[in-house]
Parts: C-alpha cells; sequence; structure tokens
C-alpha cells in the first residue's frame, strides 16, 4: 500500500462524478484542493462529513478550496447521495480502488473483530502546485471543516 506524505506531489487521478463527468487533479490547478476520501454513500459518519463540508462550503471556497469526494461506490448511488443532501461539490466513483489505491486509503479495516478490506477514511488538503499540505488520517466526520482549517493554522 502506498504511504503518501505531506510535502510531495500529490498522485494524478481521473474518475467520473455523479453526473458522468470526468474530473482529475489537472482540473484543479491553481486551487486548493480538499480530497477527502469516504467509505460510503448515505451511511451516519459520511452523511456528517459530507453535510458538514456542505455547511461551511462557501466559507472554504471564499479561502480558495475546492471539494472532492472520493468512494467506492458509482455515479448513480453518488447522484442520489449529491441530491438527498444538497452536496455542492463532486463526488467521484472508484469502484475499481484506482484512486484509493493511488493515495493508500484502501487497506484492511477491522470491525468487530472481523478483517476486511475498505476504505480508511482519510482527507488529503492539496495546494495549487499539487503538492500535499496535510493529510488527516483521524477524521472527525462531524466538526470536520474546522479540523482541516484548524489542522492547516487557519482560523
Amino acid at each position: 500500500m502506498t504511504e503518501l506524505k505531506e510535502g510531495v506531489k500529490a498522485p494524478m487521478f481521473k474518475g467520473k462524478d455523479q453526473d458522468d463527468k470526468w474530473i482529475s487533479l489537472e482540473d484543479f490547478k491553481g486551487k486548493k484542493v480538499i480530497l477527502y476520501f469516504y467509505p460510503k454513500d448515505d451511511t451516519p459518519g459520511c452523511t456528517a462529513e459530507a453535510c458538514n463540508l456542505r455547511d461551511n462550503y462557501n466559507d472554504l471556497l471564499t479561502r480558495g478550496f475546492a471539494i472532492v469526494g472520493v468512494s467506492p461506490d458509482d455515479e448513480k448511488s453518488h447522484a442520489k447521495f449529491r441530491s438527498r443532501y444538497e452536496l455542492p461539490f463532486s463526488l467521484l466513483a472508484d469502484p475499481q480502488a484506482e484512486i484509493l489505491n493511488a493515495y493508500g486509503v484502501w487497506g484492511e479495516k477491522n470491525m468487530y473483530g472481523k478483517k476486511y478490506m475498505g476504505v480508511l477514511r482519510t482527507t488529503f488538503v492539496i495546494d495549487e502546485k499539487g503538492i500535499i499540505l496535510k493529510i488527516i488520517r483521524k477524521v472527525n466526520t462531524g466538526d470536520h471543516t474546522r479540523q482541516i482549517l484548524t489542522e492547516l493554522g487557519i482560523n
């Protein structure tokens, strides 16, 4: 599994969003990107995280951030999830785990003693030149925006 570190170039990615539109890291050149990986649409933690980013979207936009979510769910699932919670940002489908593997967030999980492969909830903040500024591995789903800004030293 890839172990990315802060200060290195972010892996390029390309994936289809909820509208069947191709989105890549190249599309965000010159912008800071909050690239967040989450396990599954419409689950409690994932919904809390997405809605927190939604509720703070305009503030993040004003600060120069774009937001992109990635999970293994397909485009149709993302379209329903995005519509249901009025999410203003793109959600990329990665059912083959290509982007997840490139960012090292597809790995072994353990729930109630059962081991399985899945998404390790992680957020990457990428700068305007494609360099990873911050990696957040212990995501506070209910207050993720504040967590991101605090980690970056922004108040």
